[in-house]
C-alpha cells in the first residue's frame, strides 16, 4: 500500500523546543501523524502521513466502552555524525500484532509498519534533539472505532503514530530507583493480556502505582497473582537480579510483557559470558539472598531508561538497601552497551541498529 503524504503548511508548523534540558517524557508531539483505517471486509486502508491533528471518535466509538486498544513504544536516535537510527524497531512491530491477535484486532503489514515508521521520523527528523541521551520517542497505537454498544470484537480501526522529542532519562546522573513490592494489587493473571500491550493493563496498574509514589516510591514491584509469591515485573519495565554471578530474571509465562530491552539485555549479558537464567524467582528468594550477600545488584529494563538500577526494595513494612544505594558495574555495563549501540557509537555485532539517513 502506498503511504500519502500531507505536509503541515509552513505558517502551522510547531515552534521546536529550544532547551533540551526541559524536553521531559510525552509532552511535546511533531507537526505530522501517520494515521490508517481498517473495515470488516475491506482490509486495511487509506495509509497517510499528515498534519498533527486530534481525533474524531463517535461516542460510542468501541475502544471507550471495552477497551480494544493497544500500542507499542520505541525511539529514533540521532548518531554524532547526524545519522538516524531506530533499535530493534521489527520487535516492537512483531509485538504489536502479538498484542492485536489477543485483543482480537486486525495485524499490520510489518513491511508497511516499519515504512510509515521510517517515513514519519525522516519527515520530522528536524526534531530528534541532539542532546546526549535525548531522542524521538515514537508511540504507534490501534484503536477500535465502530460506534456501537454491545461487547464483541468491532468491525473498524485506526491505528495512528504520533512521535515527539524527549529528554535524558538521566539527566543528573545514573540513579538507583526506590520500589515498592505490592502484595494486595496485582498487575496481570494467568490467561489474561499481560504479555500484550494493552492500555487496560496500565489502567489496572494505577492504584497501586499511586500507593507506592505517595511512600516515596519509584515504581511497584508487581508479584504474580496466585500466590502473590513470586516477583513479575516492575512498573513498566522488566525486573533482573544479579545473585551469586548470575543474572536473573522472571521467566516468560504468559503474565509479562516480552520486553525487548528485556531480551536485548539477556543477549548481551550472554556474550559478555555470564551466567543467565530465565526462571521463577521469589521475593523470599530475594530477600534472603540480598540478607546473606549473594543479592549483589537488582535493576530493571525498558525502553525509556534502557537500564533503572535499584537502590531500595521496601516490602512488609521493611526497606532493603541493594548494593549501599549505588548503580553496579552490571548494570552500568549494559546500559553504557545498549546506548552506545543504539546512538551509532559503536559496531552493532547483532544488528539490531537500523541506519534511516544519511
Amino acid at each position: 500500500m502506498e503511504i500519502k503524504i500531507i505536509k503541515t503548511a509552513p505558517e502551522k508548523m510547531k515552534p521546536k523546543p529550544k532547551d533540551e534540558s526541559k524536553l521531559g517524557f510525552g509532552k511535546i508531539f511533531t507537526d505530522h501523524i501517520f494515521t490508517m483505517k481498517y473495515k470488516e471486509g475491506k482490509g486495511w486502508h487509506d495509509a497517510m502521513i499528515e498534519p498533527y491533528r486530534p481525533l474524531q471518535l463517535d461516542p460510542t466509538a468501541m475502544c471507550l466502552h471495552y477497551a480494544q486498544e493497544i500500542f507499542e513504544g520505541l525511539k529514533a536516535y540521532r548518531g554524532s555524525n547526524g545519522q538516524i537510527f531506530l533499535f530493534r524497531p521489527t520487535e516492537n512491530i512483531k509485538r504489536m500484532n502479538v498484542s492485536a491477535e489477543r485483543m482480537c484486532m486486525p495485524a499490520v503489514d510489518e513491511n508497511l509498519f516499519l515504512d510509515a515508521l521510517k517515513k514519519l521520523v525522516l519527515l520530522e527528523k528536524d526534531w530528534i534533539p541532539h542532546g546526549e541521551g535525548t531522542s524521538l520517542y515514537i508511540r504507534p497505537t490501534m484503536i477500535a472505532t465502530e460506534p456501537a454498544l454491545g461487547v464483541h470484537p468491532a468491525d473498524e480501526y485506526l491505528f495512528f503514530i504520533v512521535v515527539g522529542p524527549v529528554g535524558a532519562y538521566y539527566p543528573q546522573g545514573f540513579s538507583p530507583t526506590k520500589i515498592y513490592v505490592s502484595e494486595e494489587y496485582v498487575r496481570a493473571a494467568p490467561g489474561g493480556t499481560g504479555y500484550t500491550k494493552a492500555g487496560g493493563n496500565y489502567a489496572a496498574s494505577l492504584y497501586a502505582s499511586k500507593i507506592a509514589t505517595n511512600m516515596g516510591y519509584t515504581q511497584v514491584l508487581w508479584l504474580d497473582a496466585r500466590e502473590k509469591k513470586y516477583v513479575e515485573e516492575v512498573g513498566t519495565s522488566n525486573i533482573f537480579f544479579f545473585i551469586n554471578d548470575e543474572l536473573i530474571t522472571p521467566a516468560l509465562t504468559g503474565t509479562i510483557l516480552p520486553g525487548i530491552t528485556r531480551k536485548s539485555v539477556i543477549q548481551l549479558a550472554k556474550h559478555f559470558g555470564m551466567k543467565v537464567a530465565e526462571r521463577q524467582i521469589s521475593i523470599d528468594e530475594v530477600t534472603e539472598s540480598l540478607q546473606k550477600g549473594a543479592l549483589k545488584e537488582v535493576f530493571a529494563s525498558g525502553t525509556a531508561a534502557i537500564i533503572s538500577p535499584v537502590g531500595q526494595i521496601y516490602y512488609r513494612g521493611k526497606e532493603y538497601l541493594i548494593n549501599q544505594g549505588k548503580t553496579g558495574p552490571v548494570a552500568e555495563k549494559l546500559y553504557t552497551e545498549i546506548l552506545q549501540i543504539q546512538y551509532g557509537l559503536k559496531q552493532d555485532e547483532f544488528n539490531w541498529r537500523i541506519k534511516i539517513d544519511g
